[in-house]
């Protein structure tokens, strides 16, 4: 029985099309050219850094976030905040927690991601970054610690992303079960691999999730 949900975070709770949109302004090229280009590195299997690479050949990622964060100090810049969360989310963890659900958030997060998330009080019991933790998605680790503070068994664990590599194939291999959300580049390119269908549950929102798991809930 699953007990506990874990949720990544960009595209499965936060909206990125912001984020990459200010990139696109940043680096001189349209915001169709941008998401273009990380769509392109989504279906290649390649990084989202390589994007930058792409556009702009010799980019340092860690200089210019330094020399943006100088020039607008006070600007989201590569960051989110409240109006970049996908509208169902509020309702469907109010949802899977009136379910009895215990729901935790833990992803491939940079420093001020903790921040950003606490502060918009979800309805969650604990939120985790792979920053705080000195370890990343798809390192095994990474799952040991979701285990470790979900303090339950693997197999009653429920991780929730947006990819494959990252999330489903990973998490399942640490014993967990897993949902792959349809939904950002990831998504729907995953979603349509074969391999997908080693999730117990694909998902185009959180709608869908409350669904899925309302017929046996953990009470």
């Amino acid at each position: 029985m699953i007990r506990t949900l874990v949720f990544d975070v960009g595209e499965t709770l936060v909206d990125e099309t912001r984020i990459w949109s200010r990139w696109a302004d940043r680096l001189g090229v349209t915001r169709f050219t941008m998401l273009g280009v990380l769509g392109g590195m989504a279906a290649l299997d390649r990084s989202f850094t390589e994007a930058f690479e792409l556009l702009r050949p010799g980019f340092d990622l860690e200089a210019e976030q330094d020399a943006w964060k100088r020039e607008d100090p006070g600007g989201l810049r590569v960051n989110f905040d409240e109006a970049d969360l996908y509208p169902d989310v509020r309702p469907g963890l109010a949802a899977l927690r009136g379910l009895g659900y215990g729901l935790v958030i833990a992803g491939n997060q940079p420093p001020q991601a903790y921040d950003a998330l606490t502060a918009m009080d979800l309805p969650v019991d604990a939120v985790h970054t792979s920053d705080g933790w000195g370890v990343s998605k798809p390192d095994p680790a990474f799952f040991a610690r979701v285990v470790e503070v979900c303090g339950r068994e693997p197999g009653e664990i429920l991780y929730v992303g947006d990819r494959l590599d990252n999330d489903v194939l990973p998490a399942r291999k640490a014993g967990m079960r897993t949902a792959l959300i349809r939904r950002g580049p990831w998504g729907h390119l995953h979603a349509a691999r074969p391999e997908a269908a080693e999730a117990d549950h694909v998902v185009d929102g959180f709608a869908d999730l409350v669904a899925a798991l309302a017929a046996d809930p953990p009470r």
